[in-house]
């Protein structure tokens, strides 16, 4: 299936007079991680969800039935997206599904969930991928005090050039969004999952480097982002979600706080 077809199928999926199939999300339990982004689109959007692993004792046997090696697993991993007679995986690709779906990409632009996509990509590259590496340089199956020496070389690398490259990356296509008429988010002026995988990738990593993402905050050099990011942390339905107990709390999982790890820029 293309992703012009996929599209087709979920506006499609949106847009009928019946109702829509239930959408139920299968990942990890207790940790927002790569689940968190899908759980945001449905907060967004008040669309209704089903946290399968966080509200049923099942959950984990669902899970656990769905992912390699199990015998019947066609999942290599979660987050798992079901969606009527639809059971897809990898966050990328759910979102991709979704964002139409729920508009959360502009529908007057054909091209816009490719440019949305590539900027949610980006996001995922530089706030989720590479923050869980400076934990885990090495080897993720190993513990972090066995290779705790990488972690500190790897996020003291990450602190000082990628985390500000990325950062710069997304001040700029603010405001050349500004430029374009675009308004304050990402593209074509509202809302889109960009936004929000943008924003879960700036809080965790806030989570993970605070001494560091406060100095970055402070620099200036970012205002365009940090408006987006409290602007969407504002908004009601995003507001409320965070106050609830939907909301999980950060520990293990892609954004971890180990203080030796964080720098405020002060030899």
């Amino acid at each position: 299936m293309t992703s012009s077809s996929a599209s087709k199928r979920a506006r499609t999926a949106a847009s009928t007079s019946s109702p829509s199939p239930p959408y139920e999300l299968i990942y990890w339990p207790t940790i927002p991680g790569r689940g968190e982004p899908i759980r945001l689109c449905f907060e967004a959007t008040s669309t209704p969800y089903t946290d399968v692993t966080n509200t049923s004792s099942s959950g984990m046997a669902i899970l656990k039935s769905l992912i390699y090696p199990s015998p019947n697993g066609s999942h290599f991993a979660p987050p798992i997206l079901k969606h009527g007679d639809l059971t897809i995986s990898q966050l990328p690709n759910i979102l991709l599904y979704l964002g139409p779906a729920l508009g959360l990409v502009p529908q007057d632009d054909e091209n816009a969930l490719y440019h949305i996509n590539q900027l949610a990509l980006t996001a995922l590259d530089g706030f989720s991928n590479e923050a869980h590496d400076t934990h885990h340089p090495i080897a993720v199956g190993a513990n972090y005090e066995d290779q705790k020496d990488a972690a500190k070389a790897r996020a003291k690398d990450y602190i000082a050039n990628r985390l500000p490259k990325f950062l710069g990356y997304f001040e700029s296509m603010l405001k050349q969004s500004e430029e374009r008429g675009g308004g304050e988010y990402l593209y074509g002026g509202q809302l889109t999952y960009a936004d929000l995988v943008l924003w879960q990738g700036l809080d965790g990593v806030g989570f993970a480097f605070p001494k560091a993402m406060q100095r970055l905050r402070g620099s200036g050099e970012y205002e365009r982002i940090w408006t987006l990011y409290e602007r969407t942390k504002d908004r009601e339905e995003i507001k409320a979600y965070l106050g609830s107990e939907r909301r999980l709390g950060y520990g293990n999982g892609i954004w971890r706080h180990y203080p030796e790890l964080d720098d405020d820029g002060e030899e």
